[in-house]
């Protein structure tokens, strides 16, 4: 069953689109991707793909394709998890299980951001966090973005922003942009529902914050409203 996803994934691959993505997802020598394996396989082929597999691939076999060294085969593993939370109550903690000891195949930004607020933020909606803190002082890049990536699930589903700003506090001076970037998108998410809450928030901490992180942060304000933050005026 799983070999045939995967030779289905394969006879999608396009090599033009290979190159872009190696481009795209900063797979040289020093970049974040660095070695990341890309077939070139649209995300709808990925999608149109597995649809079958969704309820019928074991949780065993959804490991393997998580373990995966081809970055499709990874997404479409985390995709499958997704879906396979929202529709089947009984596999969630497997799923949960499964995502949370094996983070380190959960290693580009577009592998967190589709699975994250998907999968551990309805988890631990109702649930003692502690891990998205232990993940956001980790150190580790990709277990940071998926500490602050899952708490859009808190900010959209209960408009709760305190973990947000809490591991955005512990994300404030990160040297990486990928987390610059994640952060500020969560605080203007939080600002979609209450731009109160999002300036109090902002108003004793913008002029620390790397400047990708505020441009983020700020970018729905009116332009004359971001002219003064950025030239730190408010």
């Amino acid at each position: 069953m799983l070999q045939k996803l995967k030779n289905e994934l394969i006879n999608k691959a396009n090599e033009d689109r290979k190159i872009k993505m190696l481009r795209y997802f900063k797979t040289g020598k020093g970049e974040y991707g660095e070695g990341d394996i890309f077939l070139g396989i649209s995300n709808p082929h990925i999608r149109s793909s597995i649809k079958p597999y969704i309820t019928t691939l074991t949780i065993d076999e959804i490991s393997e394709l998580l373990r995966s060294k081809e970055h499709e085969f990874r997404l479409a593993a985390l995709i499958i998890m997704v879906e396979r939370y929202r529709r089947k109550s009984g596999d969630r903690e497997l799923i949960v299980d499964l995502y949370i000891n094996s983070t380190e195949y959960v290693n580009n930004w577009d592998l967190v951001d589709c699975s994250a607020h998907y999968i551990l933020g309805p988890w631990l909606e109702s649930r003692e966090k502690s891990i998205l803190y232990e993940f956001a002082n980790s150190g580790n890049i990709w277990k940071q973005r998926i500490a602050i990536m899952s708490t859009f699930h808190f900010i959209k589903k209960n408009r709760e922003f305190k973990d947000t700003f809490d591991i955005a506090d512990i994300l404030l001076t990160h040297k990486e942009d990928l987390i610059h970037k994640a952060v500020g998108w969560m605080i203007r998410e939080v600002g979609n529902i209450s731009i109160i809450e999002e300036e109090k928030f902002l108003k004793n901490r913008y002029n620390k914050m790397p400047r990708t992180m505020l441009r983020y942060a700020i970018e729905k304000f009116p332009r004359d409203k971001r002219t003064e933050y950025l030239k730190g005026r408010i």
